[in-house]
């Protein structure tokens, strides 16, 4: 990191308007160019070197006695390799535990196709519609869950919401192994999602506590890569514990759910020990020496605070008012990202939620099934990384994200108007491979969701509510493949044809619209002179995206 240098009070110049793209094209500055293009590239690595802006947030931390407080350093500075060892500690401290815990999400929440795979609706009596009955009932309590999840996280912290969560929802997916009948799976289906409903967004906001705007696509990136792991491991995890049929009088299936859920109430159990409530709380009764030196707390915190200043307007234990509440509803600049979510990830569902049906209506058997849809899930993996740093290297998000409704977009036309699904098995195998081998935009959207919140209190919410919009499409998905147009979806399929090319539409859309807005801002700010800038900054009781110093992420 560049060495910090001081700036006198009367050259102050903005936070936010220098954003990304300008620092690069400022890395690339000669030593030769004048020491203003230097100043400008110091502040944009380090804003709190105008006095005015530090003076201004320190009393803002100090008023919401934000934990980190005390290790708030305007002036402190680092090297390259110990900025890269702190990032590397918290890989494996954070970013690994994060990923751990999704596994249980993902294995509680996804292994109903396994299960589907060993007869599981043959032998509680059910047909295609409950199977989307109960996958709409489970979306809606999901749904419901989300923004109650994330006001009660923010009052009693993720790391305390979040284990109480994994550990309730284990013991509901132990249960399955019970079930005898249609109300028994829809009961299952409705608690799961009411327990499970807002610990995406729950994550999201505490690993923001640790990673920079920049950082956070990445690690979200290996959050989702996560999911396709869990997606092959309870594959071959099935494979086994499918042979169980008949072993005590149990179905296969009871096995499963069974065995799995276990393994996720110890995850859940173990995650009281292994989430700090922030990089300065990681000292404990039982772990009495923390996990970092009193150097790589404040450099965590200072580079956080630096890319960010607004992580630091809150507790992390404090509770988010009925009227931010309102204000964040009402925040229509983050309405695009929200209709992303609606639309964005409906072409590719139905095909993958009935993969295991679909395959073995083509023929195959159900341990040939669990193992066929393992190569997608390989794919997947690689396609989604590989976009995620894309989008980072080109510091892109709209044309970035929308690649993933490019890729679905001909594989759904073959779907649907080619003659030889169902018909030729291996050859629609190899068409649903390449489709479910798309790359998932949902890491880059989070963070994108996150950056352009530009506020503790309204990234809590605006998360929720974008995973929200995320729920409100897999509901509608529900209704695209129904028993009366078995076995071709023909129907089905033309409705996920018009809703990918919308997709694709919507994410230009939002892409022209923070464009726009960034344009106006600009004017409004550029029309100010250097004195109304600061008392600008000083003074301005506007919040979050709204302001005028900030910048949104397109």
């Amino acid at each position: 990191m560049a060495s910090a240098s001081s700036t006198k009070l009367g050259e102050t110049k903005s936070l936010a308007v220098v954003d990304t793209k300008d620092i690069a094209a400022l890395d690339s500055t000669t030593a030769s160019e004048d020491s203003g293009s230097e100043e400008e590239l110091d502040l944009a690595k380090n804003p709190f070197l105008d006095p005015a802006v530090a003076a201004h947030w320190r009393q803002v931390y100090e008023d919401a006695q934000y934990e980190c407080r005390h290790v708030f350093d305007a002036t402190m500075t680092w090297t390259e390799e110990e900025e890269k060892r702190v990032i590397r500690k918290l890989d494996w401290r954070i970013c690994t535990w994060a990923c751990v815990m999704f596994f249980a999400l993902q294995v509680d929440r996804g292994n109903l196709q396994q299960a589907l795979s060993d007869n599981l609706l043959d032998d509680l009596g059910l047909n295609t519609n409950d199977y989307n009955q109960g996958t709409v009932v489970f979306l809606i309590t999901f749904l419901l869950a989300e923004l109650p999840s994330q006001l009660v996280s923010k009052k009693l912290g993720p790391d305390r919401w979040i284990p109480i969560q994994i550990v309730l929802w284990s013991v509901v997916a132990i249960s399955q192994c019970a079930m005898t009948n249609r109300s028994g799976f829809l009961a299952t289906r409705a608690l799961l999602g009411l327990l499970e409903g807002g610990f995406i967004p729950d994550i999201v906001l505490w690993l923001s506590y640790f990673y920079t705007s920049r950082e956070l696509p990445i690690r979200l990136s290996y959050f989702w890569t996560t999911l396709s792991l869990t997606t092959i491991i309870t594959s071959l995890l099935a494979f086994a514990l499918l042979h169980l049929r008949g072993v005590n009088g149990w179905a296969g299936w009871r096995w499963l759910f069974f065995v799995e859920g276990l393994i996720t109430l110890v995850i859940g159990l173990a995650s009281f020990f292994n989430m700090p409530a922030s990089v300065v709380q990681t000292k404990s009764w039982f772990r009495p020496k923390g996990w970092f030196s009193d150097r790589e707390v404040a450099i965590v915190v200072n580079r956080v605070l630096r890319d960010d200043p607004s992580k630091g307007d809150m507790h992390n234990r404090e509770a988010i008012t009925p009227r931010r509440l309102w204000e964040v509803l009402k925040e229509y600049d983050l309405w695009p990202m929200y209709a992303i979510g609606i639309v964005a990830f409906i072409p590719q569902g139905p095909v993958n939620a009935y993969l295991t049906l679909t395959l073995r209506s083509l023929g195959f058997d159900p341990f040939t099934t669990n193992l066929l849809t393992i190569p997608s899930t390989v794919l997947h993996i690689f396609a989604l990384l590989l976009l995620t740093r894309a989008s980072e290297w080109l510091n892109e998000r709209g044309f970035t994200a929308m690649l993933q409704n490019v890729w679905t977009l001909p594989c759904i036309i073959a779907l649907r108007f080619w003659p030889g699904v169902i018909k030729d098995s291996w050859g629609t195998y190899a068409l649903i491979t390449v489709l479910l081998s798309y790359p998932y935009c949902h890491a880059i959207n989070v963070a994108w969701v996150s950056k352009n919140a530009n506020n503790v209190g309204t990234r809590t919410v605006a998360s929720a509510l974008y995973n929200i919009s995320v729920q409100i499409g897999h509901v509608a998905y529900s209704f695209i493949y129904v028993e009366s147009d078995k076995p071709y979806y023909r129907d089905g399929n033309t409705k996920l044809l018009a809703i990918n090319v919308l997709s694709i539409f919507v994410f230009l859309l939002a892409k022209g619209y923070y464009l726009w807005r960034n344009k106006q801002k600009e004017g409004a700010w550029s029309g100010m002179s250097e004195a109304e800038r600061v008392e600008y900054i000083k003074t301005s009781p506007v919040k979050g995206c709204k302001r005028l110093d900030f910048r949104f992420a397109h």
